[in-house]
């Protein structure tokens, strides 16, 4: 069996559905096996073109889907689910596609205050957006990557024109998915749609983690490219190789923060630790101490990325006693996390999976849907917990 892989994707330049899938035929991925693939839609009227591209000196792949659709109908949600339900793909491809296209329906319905099922789809029913995002679900299972990780995401400025007139940029329904998935973005100058919904999606449904590249052995390197000329090298570049054999998965450097505090009302740090958790803590958490003259004290400690410390330690300097904090560098080291979606009766349930050389260790329902869930439907919640664990198992173990 051929080994798990762990894609990193360098979003330098953004990321749209076309880009996705030129760096992945960049670095290998073969055309007729995805065409098989997406032959099992038996949807027609298109072909996919593939060419080499060269930007600034670069050389890389560009995919477009030509559609020979006159007059794209008008398709619903439910047009698409019945596309996919249809059709002869593997289980775990149809799930995450229809992941995918509920998850842009959700954002759509949001932006315009309607529910999911009255969207009616434009650009976003076309036929190169569905084939899009297959093909973007195909390609992992093909290329049989185990683990997606992300840069940070830039986002360009300006307007851009879609039937409703000219919207701010990122569009309504990207800038939604991007929130939804917590994506981590950086503004720039770059005029122009760095993001489009169909690149917010594929991150919402393939992407695990965000941060630096992590320790791998790289067996490729793909350049997807971008249609416009935006000054530099407009590409994606996806990096493709194998986790080193390694008691864990992947490590990740980490900042702890800490100070001593023994002059502060309990309330408050109730509040701080409330603050900080709010501006991208990974942890916080007091431990009680024993400082000079025999005062009981708490001590502190803050559990953050790299990029997120400078603003964490003024919100502790800000809002506490203290005079200073200490900065201590540490390695986190963690068994691979895949996020997965899983279809209920009551709406779609995020799973945290833990994975080691393609075994499933272990996983877990996030708290957050499941508590929703047991709100909003007056179930108990480990009810909901034991349905969305069974439903784990249909979906993604025995569905294989």
């Amino acid at each position: 069996m051929e080994e798990p892989k762990i894609l990193y994707l360098d979003c330098f330049s953004g990321i749209s559905g076309d880009m996705f899938l030129g760096s992945l035929l960049d670095a290998g991925l073969c055309l007729e096996q995805l065409n098989h693939i997406l032959s099992r839609l038996n949807l027609t009227g298109y072909q996919l073109k593939v060419d080499p591209v060269s930007h600034y000196g670069i050389k890389g792949t560009g995919l477009k889907v030509i559609s020979h659709e006159e007059q794209p109908p008008l398709r619903t949600l439910k047009d698409l689910e019945n596309l996919l339900e249809k059709s002869s793909l593997a289980d775990s491809i149809k799930v995450k596609s229809l992941n995918a296209f509920r998850l842009l329906a959700e954002a759509e319905a949001k932006v315009h205050g309607v529910a999911p099922q009255e969207i009616h789809f434009h650009e976003i029913g076309a036929i190169d957006t569905v084939v899009d995002l297959v093909g973007g679900t195909a390609a992992i299972e093909i290329l049989n990557i185990e683990q997606v990780v992300s840069s940070p995401i830039p986002l360009g400025r300006g307007f851009i024109k879609i039937d409703h007139g000219d919207y701010p940029l990122p569009a309504p329904a990207t800038a939604e998915l991007l929130t939804r998935a917590e994506v981590p973005v950086y503004g720039t100058e770059v005029k122009a749609e760095l993001v489009t919904p169909t690149g917010a999606t594929l991150l919402n449904v393939l992407v695990d983690r965000y941060g630096e590249m992590p320790r791998f052995s790289l067996k490729a390197l793909g350049y997807g490219a971008g249609e416009k000329d935006l000054g530099y090298p407009n590409f994606l570049r996806a990096w493709m190789g194998v986790l080193e054999d390694s008691p864990i998965s992947y490590q990740e450097t980490i900042d702890l923060i800490e100070t001593n505090l023994d002059d502060l009302n309990p309330e408050i740090t109730g509040f701080v630790m409330d603050k900080l958790l709010e501006a991208g803590a990974l942890d916080v958490y007091y431990t009680p101490i024993q400082m000079k003259k025999n005062r009981p004290a708490v001590k502190i400690s803050v559990l953050s990325l790299p990029g997120q410390r400078d603003k964490l330690m003024q919100i502790i300097l800000r809002e506490t006693s203290t005079l200073g904090c200490r900065v201590i560098e540490c390695h986190k080291a963690m068994l691979s996390r895949l996020n997965r979606e899983v279809m209920t009766p009551w709406g779609t349930v995020r799973v945290k999976v833990a994975v080691k050389d393609g075994e499933v260790l272990k996983f877990s329902p996030e708290f957050e849907d499941c508590f929703s869930i047991s709100q909003r439907e007056g179930l108990p919640l480990k009810e909901v917990y034991h349905q969305v664990e069974y439903l784990y198992h249909c979906q993604y173990v025995e569905g294989k």
